[in-house]
């Protein structure tokens, strides 16, 4: 008799990422170079998704010329954490990963608990890959997190690239994959309780004092309720067409980049002026981040300022955008600088 529906989808999800990881490490080192066993680590809260996936990884990975750690990050930001880390850690070992570590983490305060939190566990995770010569790192993201992301990018109106979502990859050289993103969190949840999988729920994913707590417990339901079942596999499909759509705007954008900046390299802004706007903002964007502001924390609204410098001139100053960097008009030139 085979495994439960619901460990064999798991495994499957899990079996074609593993399978294009080691094709991309092949392809990388086609005589085996310094690694010949490329490590794949999964990032584990100890939650379903991430114990499932634990589970997934270690069971697939015995068939695979690879090896298979876990990594479980500590934000610190509920009494015992450092405990409930541990037993995460001890429960991986008990999977059969090696190396598996517990890794503390001081969370700031910029941009929100919850972006302040993703931020420390994403550079946590970062340099344990480092650490560990880790060729992806997986995380267990699933088609509804994908629907509440979705929704999220919507009520902030920061455009196509947010409706996108999250990528099925990521992170520098692909480092980050996301397996589940085709299946729901029933799926997974169904997996762990047929493996019987000790999981802990975290009480910050139905407090509503966070964003996505309230959207997952409140905000999807009664989109449900509204527009009957189907709306997280409607949001999940909005989100690939988005990506698509988004993914080309940017091709675009990199390729004229070039052909709109005189011989000094200056953006002129009667070119700027001639291309499509969603073009010329992905323009505007790039060259932002080029002169040091911080992606994460451009939004809409900045970019819509510079571009005024290009469509509505009237004379105005210099545009003051995150990173200390200024952005003005002069002799038909734009010019963006750190100030």
């Amino acid at each position: 008799m085979g495994p439960h529906p619901a460990v064999a989808a798991i495994r499957l999800a899990v079996r074609r990422v593993l399978h294009d990881v080691l094709t991309a490490h092949t392809t990388q080192h086609p005589e085996g170079g310094t690694t010949p066993h490329p490590l794949v680590l999964v990032a584990c809260s100890g939650g379903s998704d991430s114990m499932a996936l634990a589970s997934a990884l270690a069971f697939e990975s015995r068939k695979l010329d690879l090896r298979a750690g876990g990594i479980t990050v500590d934000h610190g930001l509920q009494a015992g954490s450092g405990q409930r880390a541990h037993e995460v850690a001890e429960r991986m070992t008990a999977l059969g990963l090696d190396p598996v570590e517990a890794v503390a983490v001081t969370v700031g305060r910029d941009g929100g608990p919850e972006a302040a939190a993703r931020d420390a566990r994403y550079a946590a995770l970062d340099a344990a890959a480092e650490r560990h010569g880790a060729t992806a790192v997986l995380l267990g993201h699933t088609r509804d997190d994908q629907a509440e992301t979705v929704l999220l990018g919507l009520a902030r109106g920061s455009g196509i690239r947010s409706l996108s979502g999250m990528a099925a990859v990521s992170g520098a050289a692909g480092r980050y994959r996301r397996p589940f993103l085709e299946l729901d969190r029933q799926t997974v949840r169904k997996a762990c309780i047929a493996q019987e999988l000790a999981v802990w729920d975290d009480p910050h994913n139905s407090d509503p004092a966070y964003t996505r707590s309230r959207l997952r417990h409140e905000g999807l339901p009664a989109l449900e309720k509204a527009l009957g079942k189907g709306v997280v596999e409607a949001l999940a499909r909005t989100a690939q067409l988005s990506r698509d759509d988004a993914d080309a705007l940017d091709s675009w954008a990199a390729d004229v980049e070039l052909a709109v900046r005189d011989e000094a390299g200056r953006l002129e802004c009667a070119k700027l002026f001639g291309l499509p706007p969603a073009v010329r903002r992905r323009v505007l964007r790039r060259a932002m981040i080029a002169e040091g502001a911080p992606a994460g924390s451009l939004f809409a609204r900045h970019i819509e300022e510079v571009d005024r410098l290009i469509t509505g001139w009237r004379g105005q100053g210099a545009i003051n955008l995150p990173g200390r960097v200024e952005a003005r008009r002069q002799g038909g030139r734009l010019v963006i600088r750190q100030g």
